[in-house]
């Protein structure tokens, strides 16, 4: 017989675990309890996950401003399941797997170089960010004109395709502007072909029926392998009309919001005109700084954190306000005009996305309302001094420096 404890626990979990944060493996000589205050808490003589509340110490031991039953607003892609196939792979964060998300859906999708995510459409519209690497998109309008680039914002009804370039194709975000959507229920071109009568077909298309019937079974063409496509041509529009209107767009090319401690990059329908149900924001906070104080007037905020660590405060009125804890590759959420802050606690770069179902960027920030509002009005509200009121700022600074 031999006998553990908490830390003996941690300390296997950090030797055998893949990679974990530092904080994590800190955490091996002094496991985290439930106390943030002496008299507050207790320790905790039957350990759980004693990792994951290594990675989450806000919600281990929450500031003491936390109150009240907001729901969770934080998972992590790491957690969703992965669907995996010869091109690549995939998977999902939709209202399945974070219950609050009504409004939005991500996927997280690998395509090898070569790999296609099969010509298919959707109900919802799609905004990519890609992460890592080169892909190639194709798409037709209603209007029967096409499109092929490097990334995309297809809106809902649009067929499209998806190819991995070399040379160690890509790995992108999608996101959809709807909760419930299911990447198992986009329109497949081959599952079409496959429920419609060999005759039918060959009518339709003017060739003998006899052609049809050899399809391919669409889970075998979801996410497939194929031969790397050669560059683009003059011929790449196939005879069509291009589109008018790009469903392309450069974020990273966009002159950025700059402060001391960080830049902000916003994409919304007024440079981006194709994107009329999704806009979006590129945040990178320098370590130490904070995106400010602010809220959201016209819609939820969806955020997915790219790499870097940070913490999320929200506060929902009525006394209630809860801290998440964020690495890459977790998705966030903040309900429609809850206040709220992203701080980076780590020891390098903080980068997210802001995401929003809707047509225009939109934020109120804290430190500017108040800047801009009576003195005397502020100070029978608040009680602060002179001081304070000096501090304020009315000009826009999106991130406050450490």
């Amino acid at each position: 017989m031999s006998e553990f404890s908490r830390r003996d626990i941690l300390s296997t979990a950090v030797a055998a675990g893949p990679v974990i944060t530092a904080t994590a493996a800190q955490s091996a000589e002094s496991p985290p309890e439930p106390s943030r205050a002496p008299g507050v808490g207790g320790t905790d003589p039957v350990p759980g996950d004693v990792v994951r509340e290594a990675q989450n110490p806000d919600l281990l031991n929450p500031p003491a401003t936390d109150s009240g039953t907001l729901p969770n607003l934080r998972f992590s892609f790491a957690d969703a399941h992965v669907r995996q196939s010869s091109g690549g792979w995939t998977r999902q964060v939709t209202a399945r797997e974070l219950g609050v998300s009504k409004s939005i859906a991500g996927v997280n999708m690998r395509l090898n170089a070569g790999g296609i995510r099969e010509l298919h459409w959707h109900k919802q519209a799609e905004w990519s960010y890609m992460l890592y690497g080169t892909a190639r998109i194709t798409a037709i309008d209603p209007e029967g004109r096409n499109f092929v680039d490097d990334l995309w914002y297809f809106p809902g009804g649009v067929p499209h395709s998806i190819q991995g370039l070399g040379p160690d194709g890509c790995e992108f975000l999608l996101i959809f502007d709807d909760g419930d959507f299911d990447e198992d229920s986009t329109f497949l071109l081959s599952d079409w072909f496959k429920h419609v009568p060999s005759e039918v077909l060959g009518k339709n298309f003017g060739v003998p029926a006899t052609l049809f019937g050899h399809t391919p079974d669409p889970r075998d063409l979801y996410i497939f392998k194929a031969p790397i496509p050669g560059p683009l041509g003059p011929d790449k529009l196939m005879g069509a009309e291009p589109a008018p209107q790009s469903f392309s767009h450069h974020m990273l090319t966009q002159e950025p919001i700059r402060t001391k401690s960080g830049t902000v990059r916003i994409t919304d329908s007024s440079i981006f005109p194709a994107s009329k149900n999704i806009a979006a924001a590129l945040v990178e906070v320098e370590p130490g700084g904070m995106r400010e104080l602010h809220w959201h007037p016209n819609t939820d905020e969806w955020q997915y954190y790219i790499s870097g660590q940070a913490r999320m405060g929200v506060f929902a009125a009525n006394g209630q306000a809860r801290t998440f804890d964020f690495l890459g590759g977790d998705v966030g959420y903040v309900p429609f005009a809850m206040g709220h802050y992203i701080e980076n606690t780590g020891s390098t770069a903080l980068r997210f996305l802001e995401v929003f179902k809707s047509s225009y960027y939109a934020d109120l920030s804290l430190n500017r309302w108040l800047a801009l509002t009576p003195r005397d009005l502020l100070k029978v509200h608040l009680n602060l001094d002179q001081q304070f009121a000096d501090a304020l700022r009315k000009s826009k600074a999106p991130i406050v420096p450490a």
